[in-house]
């Protein structure tokens, strides 16, 4: 048995075709078989049997989720607030703050309660979409195959869109930063060029070992900016005149994507309970998930509101592109933060990596010399991949909403519904049954709105912008 459960992937495969409610002795004998210790299926606890080699504490567990959550998506909440109003706005990023962190409960218990039944230590996203939808009725288990490679698609779409948020952000700033100094204002699109070089080099380090270093100057540089931004938001009087507590309605899809890419932190959610030392604290009331939920949705909301109450209808797609020009404070803000975020870039593209290069293109090669080679040939194509999309659509907050509306509606929504569906279809009954169907179909449903709605009007958006 290995770290994340990997060693049983012949287990689960041998199983997978089998609802729960026919598991019996020979499963527990196949677990035998592979490893894995059977005391009786119920007896059976993951988190006894995980192996981490550095596992982590809780509060190690709450600072990587405020990490993963902390980034271009606050600063892009002000936007956001001006398309909802600042009373909507509240009231809608808690209660999408709500629904968010009610999903990610969802998923880490039907994981935990999958890995009982399939008597493995822990699952990926998309191994526990797979082994959900074999536990559901008859047309779920046909779709068993797909959805893992489905999810993965998202995932992957939702990484890759980050990156084209880095590039357009760090050129963002670089350009209101050199149009203070240069007589002739730059295109964001040379900025970006400027920097292809250096984020494909980045992107060249294997080893997330090498890049911790940087992530905590990031995260450190992130702070302090933070905190010079809210200097710059108080220093006068907030005042609610000429801003509006309601916008137009046409303006929500807008606000709903930004704030999931805001919110959202899915991808990251089971590698984290993955590794902690202490799992079962992630959860409950007062776990490392709600404590930390509350914390990002105050953040949010407090940026949001006070960023738009301060600028109004002249907020940016990133409130520091709002900050004076001629200051050298607010330059250094600007400096520091596309710093930051120019090495986060590598944290992010990573993952992208991660499931293209593990999961597709390496199986497909197989043994051959050559693969170091082909390893890089497609770090450099996805790097490649967000500088053309940020060159083509160099636009922030369209962006934003693109793969918030796009990816996290059914990440963060319509995947944790369905496979909470799938994974207590046979063990739940009468009432609680219709309440489980009729609960988290609504969150489908509002998943597949939220991506339709939004991924369309912020594309037309987007089209608009690109034809002017």
């Amino acid at each position: 048995m290995t770290k994340n459960g990997h060693t049983n992937a012949a287990y689960v495969a041998d199983v997978s075709d089998k609802p729960s409610k026919k598991y019996s002795l020979e499963l527990a004998e196949k677990a035998d078989k592979y490893g894995v210790k059977s005391n009786g299926i119920d007896e059976y606890d993951p988190f006894q049997h995980r192996q981490v080699e550095h596992p982590t504490t809780n509060a190690e567990t709450m600072f990587h989720f405020l990490k993963g959550s902390l980034g271009t998506g606050i600063l892009a909440m002000p936007n956001a607030f001006k398309n909802a109003g600042y009373v909507m706005g509240s009231i809608g990023t808690i209660v999408i703050g709500a629904i968010c962190t009610y999903c990610i409960h969802q998923l880490v218990k039907a994981e935990y309660e999958l890995c009982k039944r399939r008597k493995i230590p822990s699952m990926s996203y998309p191994k526990v979409a797979e082994e959900a939808m074999q536990e559901g009725p008859t047309i779920f288990r046909k779709c068993s195959p797909y959805i893992g490679n489905l999810v993965n698609t998202f995932l992957l779409i939702y990484q890759l869109g980050t990156c084209c948020v880095y590039v357009v952000f760090v050129a963002s700033n670089i350009k209101s930063v050199a149009d203070y100094y240069l007589e002739t204002p730059v295109d964001v699109r040379l900025c970006m060029l400027i920097i292809l070089l250096p984020l494909i080099l980045i992107n060249y380090v294997r080893n997330l070992k090498y890049l911790a270093p940087f992530s905590t100057i990031a995260n450190a540089i992130t702070m302090v900016s933070f905190g010079i931004i809210c200097y710059y938001i108080f220093r006068q009087p907030i005042s609610t005149e000429g801003k509006e507590a309601f916008a137009p309605v046409s303006g929500f899809p807008l606000f709903f994507g930004t704030v999931l890419f805001a919110l959202e932190a899915i991808g990251v959610i089971l590698p984290l309970e993955n590794e902690m030392k202490t799992p079962k604290k992630f959860g409950g009331s007062c776990g490392v998930l709600n404590v930390s939920m509350i914390l990002i949705v105050f953040l949010y909301v407090g940026m949001g509101l006070f960023g738009y109450l301060n600028y109004g209808d002249d907020i940016e797609g990133s409130i520091t592109l709002n900050l004076p020009a001629k200051e050298v404070l607010a330059q250094c803000v600007k400096g520091m933060l596309a710093f930051a975020i120019f090495i986060t870039h590598g944290l992010a593209c990573y993952v992208a990596i991660d499931i293209t290069w593990n999961d597709y293109v390496a199986k497909k090669l197989g043994p051959q010399r050559s693969k170091l080679f082909w390893e890089y040939v497609v770090r450099t194509l996805l790097v490649l991949v967000t500088f053309l999309l940020a060159v083509a659509i160099p636009n922030l907050e369209l962006f934003i909403s693109l793969f918030g509306a796009l990816c996290l509606s059914a990440l963060g929504l319509g995947f944790p519904a369905l496979i909470q569906i799938s994974t207590h279809w046979y063990n739940t009954h009468g009432k609680a049954k219709i309440w489980l169907i009729l609960s988290n179909s609504v969150l489908i449903i509002v998943g597949v709105l939220g991506l339709v709605i939004g991924t369309y009007t912020s594309l037309a958006e987007i089209i608009a912008t690109f034809l002017d």
